[in-house]
Order: structure tokens, then C-alpha cells, then sequence
């Protein structure tokens, strides 16, 4: 598959990069076709221009700025996003990224009337993995999971409806074991080795 391994982090050697590596390794590895968006590295600005806001509504989205990763994201099959978990949030360049290239006539069309949105890109999966620092319990018990639903339900269910989708998260992320780094690890081979099988695990479809 034509996969976009999209990365979030500002410091070289980030446990976040550490991550990324492995998974562009695994997957060039089985022998699909890997895409890296850095988002740093590249210096990708997160702030929605003025004239990209006033062209939003107007009949053509004005995508000039992001025309790059514009093809990048439609012309995948697959998403990885590698990112630290802020706040419980994305980090501000990711939602940027969301903000920009996510956009009318790339990631989805206007419905007539301000009614619901119609999706556009034609992801078949979806793989998050993020870093907490927090535990695991305050992450799913206290907040519910905020960026994981944010991800499922508002941007994958609008814009990429039957993708697969699977959340790693490594929670107590700041100063983890080599070998929980390693489980960790395994744990998101196991989602990739499957990506090119037809009985593939991941059973949540949007």
C-alpha cells in the first residue's frame, strides 16, 4: 500500500522519533510504499491563513500553500501519525496539519445548506501512536480518551468513513523501560504485519 508515516515532534531523539523510525522500517520491510511527512523537519507552519479561512466556504478552497502535502495525504492508502500526546491534546503543529490540509476539496466537500460534510480521502487504515506522560488510568477513566475520540469520531468519521483504524498509546512515556519500549514496539508491529492480510485484526470500521 502507498502509506504516509506523518511525524510530530520537535526533537530529533524523541522516544516519538525513536517510534517513527521503527515503523517506517517495518513497513518499507513488507514492502509498501512509505511517504514521511516530517512535520518539523520540514517546517511545516501550523497557523490557517487569512486568505486560506476567507476561501473555506467560497467555491474553491484556496490550497496553494499545502498543495504538497495536499497529494501526499489524498494519494495515501494508509496513516501513521507518530505524535506526543500535550495536554491531552495534539501537539499544535498536528492540529495545524488537521487545520490546513484537511481541508474542502481535499479531505472532504461542503454539503448544500451547512449540512453534513461529505468524506473525500480514501484510506483503507489508520494507525495513531502516541506518547502520555501521564498513566493510563487518568487517560481513559478520567477524560475518556479525548484524542483518541477526537481522531475516530470527528476527523476519520467525516472525512474517512470504513477505514480501519487502531490508537497505540504509551502512557508514563517520560522515562519508560527498554523493555516496556520493546512491548510497546511489538505491539505496533503486530498491527502493521497484519496490514496487508485480509483477515486483519483491526475490526473497527467508521
Amino acid at each position: 500500500m502507498k502509506c504516509l508515516v506523518v511525524v510530530a515532534h520537535p526533537l530529533p531523539d524523541s522516544l516519538c522519533r525513536s517510534l517513527a523510525r521503527f515503523t517506517i522500517e517495518r513497513l518499507e520491510a513488507a514492502g509498501h510504499d512509505v511517504t514521511v511527512e516530517d512535520l518539523y523537519g520540514n517546517g511545516f507552519g501550523a497557523a490557517l491563513s487569512e486568505d486560506e479561512r476567507r476561501s473555506y466556504y467560497a467555491g474553491s478552497f484556496d490550497a496553494s500553500a499545502v498543495a504538497g502535502e495536499a497529494a501526499r495525504l489524498t494519494g495515501a492508502e494508509a496513516l501513521v501519525l507518530v505524535f506526543p500526546t500535550w495536554w491531552y491534546g495534539f501537539p499544535a503543529i498536528l492540529k495545524g496539519w488537521f487545520d490546513r490540509v484537511w481541508s474542502p476539496g481535499i479531505a472532504f466537500d461542503h454539503a448544500s445548506n451547512f449540512g453534513p460534510i461529505k468524506p473525500h480521502l480514501k484510506l483503507a487504515r489508520v494507525l495513531a501512536i502516541t506518547t502520555l506522560g501521564s498513566p493510563w488510568w487518568i487517560d481513559t477513566l478520567v477524560l475518556w480518551q479525548p484524542v483518541r475520540r477526537i481522531l475516530r469520531i470527528a476527523i476519520l468519521g467525516a472525512c474517512a468513513r470504513g477505514v480501519r483504524f487502531n490508537m497505540l498509546s504509551l502512557h508514563s512515556a517520560e522515562k519508560p523501560t527498554a523493555e516496556r519500549v520493546t512491548r510497546f514496539e511489538q505491539r505496533i508491529a503486530s498491527v502493521l504485519d497484519r496490514w496487508g492480510q485480509a483477515d486483519e485484526w483491526a475490526p473497527i470500521r467508521l
